[in-house]
């Protein structure tokens, strides 16, 4: 494996350049789309056997179509072969989740008098249920569970689960049932990949339909999702991981180096940079980055070393504050990080980004695990127009409108003249002199 490492200086830079660094994993699924629309298929027609085979096929575990459920003995074998510091962490995390999420959870419902006589407000209820899709193959994730399951179940839905690959054994990772217990789930399910997004929005024999799914995944569950977004809401875009690691002349280059790391072992398919303004800075994380690989394990070395080499990720020095920041909001990443003595005078400068961690004792490593807030957020760009996880995603809002009949008339005679010009003739008929002599009046 290669250890070069991408350093590029942004005004060097093309149009075309530029454009390629902005790209990530899923920007083009087309390739996956068409592996991907079979597997769906199957999983329509054939339902729970199915999924077993494609446990067998993808992920190397022997599932019996039968038994894809999590039973309650598995979640009692796995709290037993958690170690008990990992259990604690677990249930440190979940308390700082729900205490965020209740905080965060909207009043039930409010209303104002618009007009004398106009009373217009918003009823917010839960959905009825949502899938949890929890990823495997690089890693277990309970993390994951508790930053999707807990603010669902704030939030007040009544069916959540989890969907999640098995391990080689034919099993429930254990940290993953004791999240799951801990965020109250007891639905959990040996699925992952394209085909848990298909069991999910079909329904099987064993998993029901879910209006809802959500939780990060590979490009595989990406175009999956794209595929069955007309059977069920697919959430915020959330792909492989991504971050950006702003640090001002103030930082400390090895400490930028150090965080840079963080999201690019997710895998090979992860984006991360360090964006500066200072050449120091930019020399010194590079000198850093080979020590910290000495103290990683081999395979998240190789996924570092593959990201760091390739287009998406490196060390990218501007020529000033304007220069970087307009390249993170073009960027729009998943995870931005300000590394500075003064983090918060950058705040007002940055428009587009998943989360913002600011400050040198605020490594992702944090927000993923234990802060409070998801680390489910938009991945590719979509920090532009979607927001991090929360209650309100599993929550909506109803309109509730009244009017009086004093304020009727004035409302009627304005909303009469905007139907007619727009040519809605029943729409006019409802407030003429047609409902005046149906009222009595």
């Amino acid at each position: 494996m290669t250890s070069h490492i991408n350093c590029l200086v942004l005004s060097d830079l093309t149009a075309a350049d530029r454009a390629t660094l902005l790209k990530r994993t899923e920007s083009d699924l087309t390739p996956f789309i068409e592996k991907v629309k079979p597997i769906i298929e199957a999983v329509r027609t054939e339902g729970d056997t199915a999924l077993a085979r494609f446990a067998g096929q993808f992920d190397g575990a022997p599932v019996d179509a039968n038994a894809l459920a999590a039973a309650e003995e598995d979640f009692d074998r796995a709290h037993g072969e958690l170690e008990a510091d990992v259990r604690e962490a677990i249930a440190f995390a979940a308390v700082n989740i729900r205490k965020f999420h209740e905080l965060q959870k909207p009043e039930e419902s409010w209303s104002t008098e618009i007009r004398p006589g106009l009373h217009a407000g918003d009823r917010t209820t839960p959905i009825a249920s949502v899938a949890c899709y929890i990823p495997r193959g690089k890693g277990a994730f309970p993390s994951s569970v508790l930053m999707t399951c807990i603010p669902a179940s704030v939030a007040g839905v009544e069916d959540i689960c989890i969907v999640t690959p098995p391990d080689p054994d034919g099993k429930i990772d254990a940290a993953t049932l004791v999240a799951a217990r801990a965020a109250g789930v007891s639905k959990v399910y040996k699925a992952g990949g394209a085909q848990a997004i298909a069991a999910v929005a079909h329904g099987t024999q064993t998993i029901s339909k879910y209006v809802k799914v959500v939780g990060p995944g590979s490009p595989w569950v990406v175009a999956a999702k794209r595929l069955l977004a007309d059977l069920i809401d697919t959430g915020t875009p959330a792909g492989p991981s991504e971050a950006i690691i702003f640090a001002d002349e103030t930082t400390d280059g090895r400490l930028a180096a150090l965080d840079l790391l963080i999201e690019a072992e997710h895998g090979d398919d992860s984006s991360a940079f360090i964006v500066t303004t200072s050449k120091e800075v930019a020399d010194a994380a590079l000198a850093a980055i080979p020590a910290y690989w000495h103290r990683m394990s081999a395979q998240r070395v190789n996924f570092t070393k593959a990201v760091l080499a390739s287009s998406r990720g490196g060390i990218l020095l501007a020529k000033d504050t304007g220069q970087a920041m307009a390249f993170i909001n073009d960027y729009a990443p998943e995870h931005l990080q300000i590394l500075s003595k003064e983090p918060r005078k950058y705040l007002p400068l940055i428009k587009n980004a998943g989360e913002i961690l600011l400050g040198e004792h605020t490594p992702s490593t944090l927000g993923n695990f234990v802060l409070g807030p998801s680390h489910v957020l938009p991945t590719s760009g979509w920090a532009k127009t979607f927001s991090a996880l929360s209650v309100h995603d599993f929550m909506k809002r109803t309109s509730v409108v009244e009017v009086t009949a004093q304020a009727y008339p004035e409302l009627a005679k304005h909303a009469g003249l905007i139907a007619k010009y727009e040519g809605f003739d029943a729409h006019a008929n409802a407030v003429s002199d047609l409902r005046k002599k149906l009222l009595g009046n």
